[in-house]
């Protein structure tokens, strides 16, 4: 209990809150099985909050980074698991309905072949003894040996490899016994290995055979510190978006400073930037989700996201020449862009409008918010942004007027009222615009319920060697960059652009 008491608060800074992202049901013989619908901190589809064991193996770290509680020159306290206590508290744990999986890391022990060879060890123990078909997170250790990394992946369900900080020369100012090559390669050999996998199923299917084994089925992922080091937020969503593209990311977390340590090359501050981390989750959100680029959230005159405003919010006010858009004729790709309006809204907004001419009142009914989209949309030509929505007088009004053109209703606008407007009505704010919530939350509240498996249209991967890459801050090596189709777009999306026709 001293050992896990140690380890698990040293395991609080790495961060696992995510869709577990893999579903595979009970089978004879085996304890457990995997949900598809979250972990730590996130909640089911059908409501259950799922909880994971989230630990270190041990805090001993060879390594001297210098943002890093755990690292070799602090003293604190250690402690170690072999791998069968480890194993053991796991699945005791899970028999006593404490946990429904594992979120396991590690400091580097020795070398990290090693430590590698202690964690396959762990899961090799829950996985082919103790017959274990629950979840599992893995933490892959940067350096490692290819072969142990493919071992890993065969017996975890996510693995994810920490690319720390954003740029190469920050990575060599505060952890210069890591190299960048160091953790690009491992993230390579997981997608390598991932896609290799699915080819093989994908081929066994087709000929009727039964599919044999399995490589991380729920993807990779990665953690990058934000305020350790002067990037700005145009260099951390660039990377971000070079490291989806490259590595078919399931998610980039973004863990916000804390200042554990004191050095001449650490920032002094006395609170974490919760507010800069929640504000690039959100962005981070509309790159994967809404078809959002990271040059039109930030540019090189606003390289830092709007800490006031929501970055979709901030986007439209800075471009109200394109609004407002009439929601019974406006393409998906745009509806996704306004204000209030999520993806399930818009994809609502697609099926009902083909059997009938929406009015404020059916939006209502189709439970969608009118409370920020009221100021870009209009519906059946009816603008009306400072007022209540009548479905009485909108009928009227719609029937005594034709639509306006959009540019004059946007010259017409105050920008600076709307903005006073959004920032008294944006989720878990007061009328004052103060934060109610607690911005260390890692959930985006604008979209309760989604899970990395909702059929959500993507933005088509463009080329790696293009001008878009040429500015990453973290210069991954050319030889760990795949061959991407530019033209590959998901089924999803060449539906809903059908549809949008």
């Amino acid at each position: 209990m001293e050992k896990l008491r140690i380890l698990t608060d040293a395991a609080r800074y790495d961060v696992a809150c995510t869709s577990s992202g893999s579903g595979r049901g009970s089978k004879p013989g085996m304890v457990g099985n995997t949900v598809s619908g979250g972990c730590c901190h996130s909640f089911a589809a059908d409501g259950r909050c799922i909880s994971l064991l989230k630990v270190l193996m041990t805090n001993k770290c060879a390594y001297d980074c210098a943002y890093c509680a755990n690292r070799r020159s602090n003293d604190i306290e250690r402690a170690e698991f072999t791998p069968r206590e480890l194993a053991d508290l796991t699945i005791g744990f899970y028999r006593r309905n404490y946990i429904e999986g594992l979120f396991v890391s590690s400091g580097v022990l020795r070398t990290p072949d090693y430590t590698m060879e202690r964690l396959i060890e762990v899961l090799e123990v829950l996985r082919g003894e103790y017959r274990f078909n629950a979840y599992i997170h893995a933490k892959a250790i940067p350096g490692a040996s290819p072969q142990l990394v493919d071992r890993l992946g065969r017996l975890a369900d996510r693995l994810s490899v920490n690319i720390e900080l954003p740029s190469r020369s920050s990575l060599a100012l505060l952890a210069p016994e890591k190299e960048t090559q160091s953790i690009a390669r491992p993230m390579a050999l997981i997608r390598d290995g991932i896609s290799e996998v699915r080819e093989q199923g994908s081929l066994a299917r087709r000929q009727g055979r039964r599919t044999t084994g399995t490589f991380a089925p729920a993807g990779q992922s990665t953690q990058m510190i934000i305020g350790a080091t002067p990037e700005s937020d145009l260099e951390v969503l660039q990377l971000s978006r070079a490291l989806y593209q490259r590595f078919s990311l399931k998610r980039v977390f973004f863990s916000a400073y804390l200042p554990v340590n004191e050095g001449p090359v650490l920032p002094a501050i006395s609170q974490p930037p919760l507010e800069r981390e929640h504000r690039l989750y959100q962005a981070d959100w509309l790159m994967r989700f809404y078809q959002f680029d990271a040059d039109e959230l930030v540019d090189a005159e606003h390289p830092f996201l709007d800490e006031q405003l929501d970055p979709k919010a901030a986007w439209a006010l800075a471009h109200l020449d394109r609004f407002p858009i009439e929601v019974n004729t406006a393409p998906y790709e745009i509806l996704l862009r306004v204000p209030g309006f999520g993806v399930r809204g818009a994809q609502a907004i697609v099926r009902a409008r083909k059997g009938q001419v929406l009015r404020a009142e059916n939006l209502k009914a189709l439970r969608i918010s009118l409370k920020r989209a009221r100021f870009f949309v209009t519906c059946n030509g009816v603008y009306e942004p400072w007022g209540t929505w009548d479905p009485a007088r909108g009928r009227a009004v719609a029937q005594a007027c034709p639509p306006p053109p959009s540019t004059a209703l946007a010259l017409v606008e105050d920008p600076a009222a709307i903005r006073a407007a959004l920032l008294a009505g944006q989720p878990g704010q007061d009328r004052l615009g103060n934060r109610k919530r607690d911005p260390r939350q890692l959930s985006l509240l604008d979209e309760p319920g989604f899970t990395e498996q909702s059929p959500i249209p993507v933005r088509p991967v463009v080329g790696h060697r293009g001008e878009r890459h040429d500015v990453d801050a973290w210069d991954v090596p050319s030889d760990v960059r795949p061959a991407v189709n530019p033209t590959t777009v998901p089924l999803a999306a060449r539906s809903l652009a059908r549809e949008s026709a």
